[in-house]
């Protein structure tokens, strides 16, 4: 080629290269007006309040402020660090607690309860991000400061990312592993861009779901070690006192930034909040009854109808109510630890889930009160029970034949049901089948796995409650020949053993969402299955798994957010992965009368956040 030519087409070329870049800018300028700063951001749809709302929907602006509200747990604790893994189930309650709210920590933007999925301005008073969701920039609020009175600045937000991402714990470790970049972008602006492992959600993760800490006040060397030395946060209660293992109180922030703002409007209505722990859910209850403590939530159906008619009850000085919200029930269930050989293979877990008697077990245990949990989105429409499987599922899955059944494909699946007088010889029969089918061997009244071994295992448990439901359990197995083991173990000692998997099968509770996302990821994704400290308490580890939860994350549309969500429902009931045992649909709290809540349950039920005290 001449250099003539080379100067021709180097000349076109920068034509055509001004031309787009001209209206690239054209079209940037256009997406900037469209690019607002927002005052909340929503993972499907818009946000329900306005950019001048007044309050939360389930939040009394009118509630009374001052008292004391005396919270009981069972355990212990050694830390005030959340943060860290060395205190991940063993810190002091309150700090950064999705029930008694994020008294000392605070994130960019806070989650409405009564929405699916939506946040609101905290400490960044509005938020902007393009419809791909490739980047967020969060403008901090002009009024945020630490409790020692220094602002929130831009520097914080970027300190945090980096402190946690060297030594904080799953999930706070890795999420700067989806970060291009994170920059300050102005004064009170902080920008992160997205890397090609981001999704949709993830905008709204970093958003309500990290902390911010303090630059200027927290120590990076030794942050990693359990301390019983609180850290400064921007939140609404200072931390008063701490009596190691046993209580910790908390007192409201006179000084609290945000105490006039619309999203603090009714809520942290007390003047202290104290958090007392007890060894167990015994001495808990009598704690309560004496009045030590205000209140209790209450799941046991027997306890409920015979326990609650102590004189305080009788004459009105404790009050039981009942919450219904409108978000799916939470999974309760034993669940089996697939790292262990025992419970490897598929068939195996669904012969011992089919030897599950909840109809006896509700009738002799609970007054035929509960009913059976058949999904991990129960009541929903985010359920597959019941539900014939739809293209987008069917395509989703079809890289992955065998994983979901053809009963849960077609909607037909039902969990085996007896008529309440004992186990069902039929299903007794058929269980055992699959166990010799599995390699299994039965000889002289005992079952021997494929190994020559007795076939026997623990279950774990923490409390008397769980002993008690295993203990029916155990009783089911017996019958084919299986002798478990219980063991009922402290708090303490139970969340260092989950923390390392170090268990056979455990009774636990995933909680639901009607807009679940990359949570799943920490719960049944591959990259948890190794990692200590994750909810991946099944050990589950399956490509389709992983695959489906990218669908759910990366959904633009409603249909497909719901079709990928049953196609992981399919998953995890075809998997067997869990035995399913029972929900209430309703939250039990008796507490004594003195205190008072708001009238409106929101979506995801009972918020003790907005409660008040009417003054003893």
């Amino acid at each position: 080629m001449s250099k003539i030519a080379i100067r021709t087409k180097a000349f076109v070329t920068l034509n055509l290269l001004t031309a787009s870049i001209l209206a690239g800018s054209i079209t940037a300028i256009a997406q900037e007006k469209l690019l607002d700063p927002q005052h909340a951001i929503s993972m499907h749809g818009s946000p329900a309040l306005p950019a001048d709302y007044k309050h939360f929907q389930y939040a009394d602006p009118n509630a009374i402020k001052g008292g004391r509200f005396n919270f009981g747990v069972v355990g212990t604790f050694d830390s005030v660090n959340p943060f860290i893994l060395n205190s991940m189930r063993t810190t002091a309650r309150g700090m950064w607690d999705p029930q008694l709210g994020h008294t000392v920590f605070e994130s960019l933007m806070y989650r409405n309860k009564d929405e699916p999925f939506t946040l609101y301005g905290l400490l960044a008073e509005k938020a902007e991000m393009p419809d791909d969701r490739s980047w967020i920039e969060f403008t901090i609020n002009a009024n945020a400061k630490w409790s020692d009175g220094v602002p929130v600045t831009p520097e914080d937000v970027i300190f945090t990312y980096e402190l946690l991402t060297e030594k904080g714990r799953p999930p706070y470790s890795s999420r700067s592993k989806r970060f291009e970049k994170i920059e300050k972008t102005g004064d009170r602006k902080v920008k992160i861009t997205f890397n090609e492992k981001s999704n949709r959600e993830y905008p709204l993760i970093v958003a309500g779901f990290t902390p911010v800490l303090p630059k200027h006040a927290t120590v990076i060397e030794g942050f990693e070690n359990s301390t019983l030395t609180p850290l400064i946060g921007s939140g609404p209660y200072l931390v008063k006192s701490i009596d190691a293992g046993r209580r910790i109180v908390y007192k409201r922030n006179p000084n609290y930034w945000g105490k006039d703002s619309a999203i603090r409007n009714g809520f942290n209505n007390f003047d202290e909040v104290a958090i007392e722990y007890f060894q167990q859910n015994s001495s808990l209850f009598e704690a309560f009854k004496k009045g030590e403590v205000d209140v209790i939530s209450e799941s046991q159906p027997t306890k409920w109808e015979r326990d609650y008619n102590f004189p305080a009850v009788i004459n009105g000085n404790v009050v039981k109510k009942t919450f219904t919200g409108g978000a799916p029930s939470n999974m309760q269930a034993f669940i089996f630890n697939t790292r262990r050989n025992i419970f490897k293979d598929r068939n195996v877990r669904e012969a011992l889930s089919n030897l599950f008697d909840f109809e006896s077990m509700n009738k002799n245990l609970f007054f035929n009160v509960f009913k059976r949990t058949n999904s991990f989105w129960q009541g929903s429409h985010l359920s597959s029970f019941g539900q014939p499987a739809s293209e987008f599922e069917k395509n989703l899955l079809a890289p992955f034949p065998n994983s979901v059944s053809d009963e849960v494909m077609n909607g037909s699946w039902r969990p085996t049901k007896t008529k309440g007088n004992g186990p069902d010889r039929k299903i007794v029969r058929a269980a055992l089948g699959q166990l010799l089918n599995a390699g299994f061997k039965r000889e002289d009244s005992k079952l021997f796995g494929p190994d020559g071994k007795p076939f026997t295992f623990e279950i774990m448990t923490k409390n008397s409650n769980e002993e008690s439901l295993a203990l029916a359990y155990k009783a089911n197995l017996a019958k084919i020949g299986i002798n478990i083991s219980i063991r009922q173990v402290d708090d303490s000692q139970f969340q260092r053993r989950t923390k390392e998997y170090d268990y056979d099968m455990i009774i636990g509770t995933y909680s639901a969402s009607l807009s679940p996302g990359a949570e799943q990821t920490w719960r049944w994704g591959t990259k948890s299955t190794n990692v200590p400290g994750t909810f991946n308490l099944a050990g589950a580890s399956d490509p389709a798994i992983d695959a489906v939860i990218e669908a759910i994350v990366q959904a633009r549309k409603a249909d497909d957010f719901t079709s990928a969500v049953r196609a992981m429902d399919r998953l995890l009931i075809s998997g067997h992965y869990v035995i399913p045992t029972y929900h209430l649909g309703k939250q039990w709290v008796a507490h004594w009368n003195h205190l008072e809540h708001p009238e409106k349950t929101p979506l995801y039920g009972n918020r003790f956040p907005v409660w008040w005290s009417k003054g003893k």
